[in-house]
């Protein structure tokens, strides 16, 4: 382990990560690890930084460029991945800042890094460079398609990564287009919460070995894990569902979404006793015999018609008496502010200089004894590049220099940015 700082007495304390990652993949795994204790050292250019600290809201279409102090203080996409992080700035494009970076690599536990596959190796940051300097590094790629294979030099996002697996394809309607899914589960369930968890495992065993490995984690397989479910089905029997046939994803009429009188709900009713619960305490037991039938049918239409008869409200205290799996569909404010994720614990507040009292979504980890950190502000960008390199052994007149090069830089104006992938 490092000596780096971190939150003393959480899991991981003492693990030093040097993050090369921009937008979401990457700072969402190093906030999970943030989160449990691990210092985070976020390596951005000595230009506009991360991209993310100039993104609009996502329900908003604005021009993405913004100057770097307005950006980096107030985009709420980047204060929710990057709580209690440091940011340093070094132009790793330069021979200076690559090496002032790889002084720096003695002292990490972990180097993630989010480029398309081989440009870590031109800026000389790859694995087989670094762990050459550190032994011990472990070294973790996020990568759409992966480190190899046929699509290796692909650019593409969420929606793409999605597409390649054939979640997309059976997601949705029968007859309908293809549904995309509101949370990124491409660059969060494949690639962040993978990232993570492979750091993880190869730090457990460089305790036992001393030696670190390269963790190559691609989005496109993560999220193609995620059908385990009807991958399992279809590699078994040889027939592929299509949309509108897959059971839990629209294909029966106990596990469904219906519209109420005043909005949404949830039907999950699978198992026989809720959908026979639901049916009795409706009053309409004639329903039971049709648990299993698809959309379209005369039942669903009968059931249809069943829950447009009460409001949302109504609903959940039907649920609440009849215990049959039907809850109300929030709209994304209104979960906000429910009292499920408020007694849960679920939203953190912390004061972010130039803006104040911010509230954003926490760890959902639960700890018994060492529970995730309190969130603490972002960084501006840059506001750590002295601190860092001097605790690592520059001279004071070392650090100087390369600011006087250009090779690091410090918090201040990096530009405009255009997004990219």
């Amino acid at each position: 382990m490092s000596s780096g700082a971190g939150n003393g007495g959480l899991p991981l304390s003492g693990i030093r990560v040097l993050d090369l990652t921009r937008l979401l993949p990457g700072g969402f795994c190093s906030q999970m690890l943030h989160d449990f204790g691990a210092e985070v050292i976020k390596v951005e250019d000595t230009g506009p930084g991360d991209y993310i600290r100039y993104a609009p809201p996502l329900h908003e279409v604005t021009d993405p460029a913004a100057g770097a102090d307005e950006g980096a203080t107030r985009s709420g996409l980047y204060l929710s991945l990057n709580r209690g992080k440091r940011s340093i700035r070094l132009d790793l494009k330069s021979e200076e800042g690559r090496q002032t970076f790889h002084r720096l690599v003695p002292t990490a536990d972990v180097v993630l890094e989010g480029f398309r596959p081989g440009v870590a190796a031109r800026l000389g940051v790859d694995f087989k460079t670094l762990g050459e300097i550190n032994p011990g590094l472990v070294y973790c790629s996020i990568s759409g398609y992966g480190q190899d294979g046929p699509a290796r030099d692909r650019a593409g996002h969420d929606i793409n990564y999605l597409g390649a697996t054939g979640m997309l394809a059976m997601t949705g309607q029968a007859g309908g287009p293809p549904i995309q899914p509101a949370g990124q589960i491409g660059d969060l369930g494949g690639g962040a919460m993978n990232a993570a968890f492979g750091i993880l495992a190869a730090l457990i065993e460089k305790g036992r070995s001393g030696k670190g490995q390269m963790v190559d984690i691609s989005m496109t397989d993560g999220a193609f894990a995620w059908l385990a479910m009807a991958a399992g089905a279809t590699l078994a029997d040889g027939s592929g569902p299509r949309r509108g046939e897959v059971m839990l994803a629209g294909g029966i009429v106990c596990y469904l979404t219906y519209e109420a009188a005043d909005g949404w709900i949830s039907c999950g009713a699978l198992e026989p006793k809720f959908w026979r619960s639901f049916c009795e305490g409706s009053g309409h037991p004639e329903l039971i015999e049709a648990q299993f039938e698809r959309p379209g049918t005369e039942a669903w239409e009968k059931i249809a018609t069943v829950f447009r008869e009460r409001t949302r409200a109504e609903w959940k205290a039907f649920n609440d008496e009849h215990d049959c799996c039907i809850e109300p569909i929030l709209e994304l404010d209104e979960a906000l502010e429910s009292d499920l994720f408020r007694e849960r614990g679920m939203l953190v507040e912390f004061e972010q200089p130039g803006i104040g009292p911010v509230r954003q979504i926490g760890s959902p980890i639960r700890m018994s004894r060492t529970p995730a950190a309190q969130a603490s502000a972002a960084p501006a960008i840059g506001a750590d590049t002295r601190d860092v390199l001097e605790s690592a052994g520059f001279a004071a007149e070392e650090t100087e220099r390369l600011f006087e090069i250009g090779a690091a830089a410090g918090p201040g104006d990096g530009g405009s940015v255009e997004f990219r992938a």
